[in-house]
């Protein structure tokens, strides 16, 4: 029952998994990487992952402004509830079962009778229309009419029965329609969705915000009633009657506060700062453990992104160059201790990660598209530049050079020019202080081929404002890691999102091959056939030239406070520690 094939019979579960690989059991009780009897009580401080310096809303489905940090995870929930060991299976949290049709083209879930929200009512399947309505309106941010967008129709067939319409079959939607974040439509009753800011969210989640007001920290208080306890999704998890989020203005005042007891957990993501700041009396009498952290994600893709609007950027032998600029090898070794691994392709350190030349089921998906594609593509795939011998930066910048004479640029009267005379000049928008060390070689290094590198600094919202609406020439971008790729794809490379301010798509990649690809992606019936069309993808986005790959780790550097907390004794393979500590760790005796 659990294996669901499109063409079988119409079928009910307590789980859904994309091709049918089903950990759990029904009647199961529990996640093999929680404690079930882990007690309730206690309180953990967190930072969250990104700079961000202060929320001015509650509402964080809407384009401008910033939500205050951990708002989805524990205030709202969906219908189907993931977990870290299976990257494309959700089981029952607010539908009790979940139903496909054997052509594929709808999914029907039913809603748990004890379901509620956090004013008391019961959640309903007109709430989940609402919400996928609200979600997809113009009034909400675009990246889900994006996200959704093979979501034809939702409607209820009854007070707990919901059903979805898919514009076609696609294996990964059910999933995905079970994910949609479902809210009360009684938040922000009679105001347009995007004038829904200082209401506090009224969602099913075992947290709310313990104030409505908005500012820097924000902490989210248990809700002792909380419906779904007892469920096998949630027993074990959501341990403490407090979580707060502390914000600070830069990462200085960050750590220091770690230091002062101030919070109790920070992802580190500066290797300069584990390397030489992780150190010192809190740590020597151990108040402040320094711990690597071992994960099985597939590797974010983090790099420098090529704004195509701007037409410099258009001729790929202009972005060819500029890649040759970046020497990864040094910075490895002078700033990053030799911590990091460089990014090769869009999916590194995954099954998806292309190498080597395209096997047999590449091929298959590529050559029906060879005239949309370089004929590069079906050879060897694309390494990042490197400087190790017997390469160099200087060979390097010589081959920098003649791509950029044969695009029209060329050095004289003390700058590199076109043929109109104009001197190439690029900004790059940084919103994070400490990363300008690492901008400054490749601005030398520019700067030899006759280009002005300018970095402008902003502050972290006016830097996603000028993201959004693609106000930006070079910028950086972070895509997390994937395990079950989806419709995401196309908020990130898709031609319409290309088109679409606040998506993802930075570059303004509008693709053919890559939306043909994409499909192909959603459209696959077998992981191996998933794992064939994405890595088909990578090839085409890498020789793209579209961004100059930057670096990842496949470890988590972790600075915590150890008094008053006990870790589970299992570490899932796929998770994120800020979350994972908030979800599964519990308090000791001294923190309750």
């Amino acid at each position: 029952m659990c294996g669901m094939a499109f063409g079988s019979a119409s079928w009910a579960a307590h789980a859904y998994a994309q091709f049918g690989d089903v950990k759990y059991p029904p009647g199961f009780t529990h996640f093999d990487y929680v404690n079930p009897d882990a007690p309730k009580g206690g309180e953990i401080r967190l930072v969250p992952p990104i700079a961000v310096t202060n929320f001015d809303k509650f509402n964080p489905f809407t384009l401008k402004g910033t939500a205050p940090a951990g708002m989805l995870e524990l205030v709202f929930e969906s219908l189907l509830a993931g977990n870290s060991e299976e990257p494309s299976t959700g089981y029952g949290l607010l539908a009790e079962d979940v139903s496909v049709s054997p052509d594929g083209l709808s999914a029907t879930f039913r809603i748990r009778k004890e379901a509620r929200f956090s004013d008391g009512s019961a959640v309903g399947a007109a709430d989940v229309v609402h919400s996928f309505n609200t979600l997809v309106s113009k009034q909400a941010s675009p990246q889900f009419r994006t996200i959704f967008a093979d979501i034809k129709a939702v409607r209820a067939l009854g007070e707990r029965l919901v059903q979805f319409d898919f514009a076609s079959p696609n294996r990964e939607l059910p999933l995905l329609a079970g994910s949609i974040p479902v809210f009360s439509r009684k938040w922000g009753a009679g105001k347009s969705f995007d004038a829904v800011i200082t209401d506090l969210p009224i969602a099913s989640g075992p947290y709310r915000p313990s104030s409505a007001q908005l500012g820097r920290d924000v902490t989210y208080l248990r809700d002792k009633n909380y419906w779904g306890a007892a469920l096998p999704v949630r027993k074990g998890q959501y341990n403490f009657d407090r979580i707060t989020y502390k914000l600070y203005l830069d990462d200085t005042s960050r750590f220091e506060g770690l230091k002062a007891g101030e919070y109790d957990l920070k992802r580190e993501f500066v290797s300069k700062n584990w390397a030489r700041q992780y150190k010192g009396k809190a740590f020597d009498s151990g108040a402040v453990k320094k711990q690597v952290f071992e994960h099985r994600n597939p590797g974010d893709f983090q790099g420098y992104t090529f704004n195509l609007r701007n037409p410099k950027f258009q001729d790929i032998r202009v972005r060819k160059a500029i890649a040759l600029t970046m020497d990864f090898e040094w910075l490895n070794r002078q700033m990053f201790y030799g911590l990091y691994k460089r990014v090769e392709g869009y999916f590194p350190n995954s099954e998806f990660h292309a190498s080597g030349l395209p096997g047999p089921a590449e091929m298959a998906l590529l050559e029906p598209l060879r005239n949309k594609l370089r004929p590069e593509v079906f050879g060897p795939a694309l390494l990042s530049s490197s400087t190790l011998p017997p390469s160099s930066l200087r060979d390097n910048l010589r081959m920098a050079k003649k791509l950029l004479a044969e695009a029209g640029w060329v050095y004289r009267d003390g700058a590199l020019r076109n043929a109109q005379g104009e001197a190439f000049q690029m900004e790059y928008l940084n919103s994070q202080p400490s990363s300008v060390r690492l901008v400054i070689p490749m601005q030398i290094a520019l700067k030899k081929l006759g280009i002005d590198l300018k970095i402008r600094n902003v502050d972290g919202a006016l830097y996603q404002q000028r993201m959004d609406e693609f106000e930006f020439e070079l910028g950086s971008l972070r895509i997390p890691g994937r395990s079950s790729p989806g419709s995401d794809l196309f908020e990130y490379f898709g031609s319409k999102a290309a088109a679409t301010p606040g998506s993802a798509n930075m570059w303004g990649i509008a693709d053919p091959a890559v939306d043909s690809l994409i499909r192909s992606v959603l459209s696959a019936t077998t992981k191996s056939d998933v794992s064939a069309a994405m890595r088909a993808l990578d090839r085409v986005l890498s020789h793209g030239y579209y961004s100059i790959p930057q670096w990842y780790s496949d470890e988590f550097f972790v600075g915590y406070r150890p008094a008053g907390f006990v870790l589970p004794p299992t570490i899932p393979p796929f998770y994120q520690p800020d979350s994972w500590a908030a979800a599964t760790w519990w308090a000791s005796t001294s923190n309750r």
